[in-house]
């Protein structure tokens, strides 16, 4: 249907507003049955047992999940009925300002656009008036030859009518037919959107039914939310962030959740709750997304988010710290970033970094949250107010290989370079919104995770509100002493097992001298002759470093880097003991498998390192 400049004037834009409240309110409803549920009918389950209490947690997740989808939905459409009247507006001021150029000039605009005109001017041959006229406009006038004088460029022929009325008509027939045309367009554009936004047959959501939602999404996206992105300050500080977020309407924020919850959930300087409840939404988006993938990585991931959705909903044990999902993507080897109490009110907050091998896969949602809970149970032993984070906000390097030696090859700095700013982003975004006046911060990295803190720590000023370091089982950091790290060497703590292989990795020359005579080895007398190559090339690097160098720099643990070293259980030893080479590493966070090293570590979270056993340096 074609838009006549009478319709876009008369158009009553408000309409689509108060349409798009309505649509808000049902939207906020559904939210509100959400927390209800999840906040009170599920919370009174937790300490239930049996078939039964499974089976009332499964149909609540399920009517969880419609009232999210309604949520998400309805608010897709408040905003593109929103983006619809904004952009009309826009194009009904310009018709406006044109018709209102052609009344000051008492110009007639007739019903289809066309512009009369007076005469005006005078003929040079006859010296009389030149008789006034009708002109139509273009949407895109291939040549401005009617223009006003001072629009015409110096390129441009000056062939213009004598009668100076005739250029301001065109100019004011030309606004008229943009100002509808683009009003057309936007209609069109807004219509498709619009259409897009049903729900699927049948009354279950399914990931299928996520999956659409997800490209319902990218529709609206597209089609209705750029001027709500160009708002977003993604290139701000994290403290800036907060205060915009602060300064919004609770309209303007539901508007910015319902379009990008996957931009606002992993937006370092919003509130801990505000990106709990945009990424919880982004995680079942992306599960829909995922699950309409069959690709390696694309099911890897999958595996990784199901499980923190079940964790999501089924805590470990009645008790457990309450579970925050601050960060979920899967751009790269993934992103998640999961917390155990709150670190807005939490007074003692620690983010820690894993290392390598890490993605986001099922042992990730295993082993490394496992580790995050355990640790803010452990710290709230000792102050309930603490909370734990694992941070899994960049690419770690992977293992290509079995063996240690093998892997030498993905194991450079890039990785934890890369990855350093956007933790440190992270951790202002932790001192922004925190609400204490003075929070305890303890920023920790494990195995290369230990790097990728050590580089954060090293950039100008350190990591922002970091009181104190944690490294365990860490090749490096870089730096040649604890001091590089920026708050005082007193604040750096080490936990390293004397049969953790990583924490006592050669270093780079001796495990290069490793690998070239491993190599020269297997090429002469094969297997055993690749074994007492790599032990010669191991010997002769090591004859000409330091001892107290490791893999990346000064080992940790070693007196001359001046960090304090607490004591740890050495567990089992490398292949002879346990069920592999990396048992001993892992063990750090386990209080059943290193009760010893899990309750410094708490103690150090909750501002108590007085009362951590220490051991002697190496």
């Amino acid at each position: 249907m074609t838009v006549t400049w009478q319709q876009l004037r008369d158009l009553k834009t408000q309409e689509y507003t108060e349409a798009a409240t309505a649509w808000a309110e049902a939207s906020t409803r559904a939210d509100a049955a959400r927390d209800r549920i999840s906040m009170e009918m599920i919370k009174s389950l937790e300490t239930q047992k049996g078939a039964s209490a499974v089976a009332a947690y499964d149909r609540l997740k399920r009517l969880d999940r419609n009232f999210d989808f309604i949520h998400t939905e309805c608010g897709l459409i408040r905003t593109t009925l929103n983006s619809l009247a904004h952009e009309l507006s826009e194009e009904q001021v310009r018709l406006k300002d044109a018709l209102d150029d052609a009344s000051a000039r008492g110009y007639t605009v007739h019903a289809d656009g066309s512009v009369q005109y007076p005469e005006g001017g005078e003929n040079s041959l006859t010296k009389q008036p030149v008789p006034g006229g009708s002109v139509k406009g273009a949407a895109k006038p291939l040549l401005q030859l009617d223009a006003p004088p001072h629009q015409l460029g110096p390129s441009q022929p000056s062939l213009i009518n004598p009668n100076p009325h005739h250029a301001v008509a065109v100019d004011i027939a030309n606004r008229i037919v943009g100002a509808v045309t683009a009003a057309q367009e936007v209609d069109s554009r807004f219509t498709r959107a619009l259409n897009r936004l049903k729900a699927p047959d049948g009354i279950e959501v399914t990931d299928a039914t996520w999956a659409d939602a997800a490209g319902d999404a990218e529709v609206v996206r597209k089609e209705a939310g750029d001027y709500l992105r160009d708002t977003i300050p993604e290139k701000s500080s994290p403290a800036d962030r907060n205060s915009w977020w602060k300064g919004l309407t609770e309209e303007q924020r539901a508007e910015l959740l319902s379009v990008y919850p996957d931009v606002i959930g992993n937006l370092d300087g919003i509130p801990v709750d505000v990106r709990d409840n945009a990424n919880r939404d982004n995680l079942q988006m992306l599960i829909g997304k995922l699950s309409a993938q069959d690709d390696e990585k694309s099911q890897t991931q999958l595996a990784g988010m199901r499980s923190i959705d079940h964790q999501l909903w089924y805590p470990q044990k009645p008790g457990d710290p309450p579970m925050y999902l601050l960060g979920i993507g899967d751009q790269g080897g993934g992103r998640a970033i999961v917390a155990f109490g709150n670190p807005d009110t939490s007074r003692n907050v620690s983010a820690y970094v894993p290392g390598l091998g890490t993605a986001l896969d099922a042992e990730f949602a295993r082993n490394d949250i496992q580790r995050a809970r355990d640790t803010a149970i452990g710290a709230q032993g000792y102050d309930k107010s603490s909370a734990s984070i694992v941070w899994l906000g960049y690419d770690a390097p992977q293992l290509p290989a079995d063996t240690v030696a093998g892997n030498f090859a993905v194991m450079s700095e890039e990785h934890a370079r890369k990855g350093a700013p956007a933790y440190s982003q992270f951790m202002a975004g932790i001192s922004a919104t925190n609400e204490n006046a003075d929070p305890h911060v303890t920023a920790v990295g494990h195995s290369y995770g230990s790097l990728t803190v050590g580089q954060a720590a090293q950039l100008n000023g350190g990591i922002p509100g970091a009181d104190d370091i944690i490294l365990v089982g860490s090749p490096g950091t870089g730096a040649q002493h604890a001091d590089q790290l920026n708050v005082g060497k007193e604040h750096v703590y080490v936990g390293a097992s004397d049969h953790d292989p990583v924490s006592m990795l050669p270093n780079k020359t001796e495990s290069g001298g490793m690998l070239r005579g491993a190599g020269a080895g297997l090429l002469t007398a094969g297997i055993p002759g690749a074994l007492v190559g790599g032990a010669a090339g191991y010997f002769i690097g090591d004859a000409v470093t330091d001892d107290n160098q490791i893999y990346f720099g000064m080992d940790p643990a070693n007196k001359d880097f001046g960090a304090n070293r607490f004591l740890v259980d050495d567990g089992p030893l490398p292949v002879v003991e346990g069920s592999g080479p990396m048992d001993a590493h892992s063990n750090y966070f386990n209080p059943n498998k290193d009760a010893e090293s899990a309750d410094n570590i708490a103690l150090i979270i909750a501002g108590k390192p007085e009362k951590i056993s220490t051991e002697g340096h190496r």
